[in-house]
């Protein structure tokens, strides 16, 4: 197991589901969404709030992780526009196939080796994901594959990235294989469509959320995908609520806890 560092790495949060942060000298970026306010009429999605930044604003980003490619929410019209000047995508395996030679797929548990600036290495590794409530083979047919990535390094600390998850038994088998996590950046917000899976979330609510927290031993969570689309129906307030009831209140990012 690899030594864990006290510090905590920054996130940087921009709305929806993308956040960047620097880690072991490289910087990632998750589901890259930067348009502006509007419909995606074949997908039935709306957004309805601008990103907080522009790719312009971000500097160079080395990786991007990218849960899937196949919804707006999570891969835009500009996001995919800035996966031309990222070096290296991770993502599913079929979006490994689908954006180009510079992504990369990972299935469970495969791991990929990313050399540091300074020396040594990250390890990265695909951990899993369901797209919505029940087992994949019921799941994916409809909301196709996602993935989550568990980042590790000597003398660094663990990083969990959900992705659309809404599996706690996925989360219990990373937990298995990487808990204690040090941060933990969970896709919330309870997504819901009235014609799928009988209007279940498709992607973890606040309580499930305070839930991974518990499973994962987080000592610090960075909510994201809980905001600027219209199908996300648990918010900000609505996560606040759910860790203070449970006396995680104090597990929340303070940047996050501190921005109106």
């Amino acid at each position: 197991m690899p030594q864990h560092s006290t510090d905590q790495i920054q996130v940087r949060t921009f709305g929806g589901p993308t956040a960047l942060f620097e880690y072991g000298g490289l910087r990632f970026l998750t589901d890259p969404t930067f348009d502006g306010p509007g419909d995606y009429p074949s997908q039935g999605l709306t957004k309805t709030a601008p990103s907080t930044a522009a790719p312009a604003d971000l500097g160079p980003i080395d990786v991007v992780l990218l849960s899937h490619d196949e919804h707006a929410d999570n891969l835009d019209h500009s996001g995919r526009a800035l996966l031309a000047d990222v070096p290296l995508t991770l993502t599913t395996p079929g979006g490994g196939q689908r954006l180009g030679a510079k992504a990369k797929g990972l299935t469970d548990w495969e791991s990929v080796e990313l050399d540091r600036p300074d020396g040594g290495t990250i390890t990265v590794t695909g951990v899993p994901a369901v797209h919505g409530p029940g087992p994949r083979e019921k799941v994916e047919p409809f909301t196709g594959q996602v993935v989550g990535f568990v980042l590790t390094g000597d003398g660094l600390p663990t990083v969990y990235v959900s992705g659309d998850n809404a599996s706690l038994d996925a989360v219990k088998e990373t937990a298995e294989r990487f808990a204690p996590v040090d941060t933990a950046i969970l896709f919330a917000g309870a997504p819901r469509f009235s014609m799928l899976f009988g209007g279940e979330p498709l992607v973890l609510d606040s309580a499930q959320a305070v839930e991974a927290t518990r499973i994962l031993g987080a000592r610090r969570v960075v909510p994201v995908h809980h905001d600027s689309w219209a199908h996300f129906t648990e918010g900000r307030d609505a996560l606040e609520a759910a860790f203070t009831a449970a006396g995680l209140a104090d597990r929340l990012d303070r940047d996050w806890v501190g921005r109106a």
